[in-house]
């Protein structure tokens, strides 16, 4: 199990930053950002962790994340 803390909110920027403090990681630090683009808008998320060998296994959880969030996003509020 993961224990997250939220590490900064900005709705101004539309910014969220978090952290990982209990789970397989010796450091871990992610930020969510939007930004507007065109008529639409760009979704960000980075994340910086260590050990760096956990990075392999982190990738298919943050794209399938990211794949919610554009589910739930695109879905027809009617």
């Amino acid at each position: 199990m993961l224990r997250e803390r939220l590490v900064d909110l900005d709705d101004r920027s539309r910014r969220l930053v978090w952290s990982i403090v209990e789970g397989p990681y010796a450091h871990h630090n992610a930020a969510a950002q939007v930004f507007a683009e065109g008529a639409g808008a760009r979704f960000v998320w980075t994340a910086d962790l260590l050990p760096h060998e956990l990075a392999e296994s982190t990738a298919p959880m943050m794209e399938r994340g990211v794949a919610v969030i554009k589910q739930t996003l695109e879905r027809d509020p009617g």
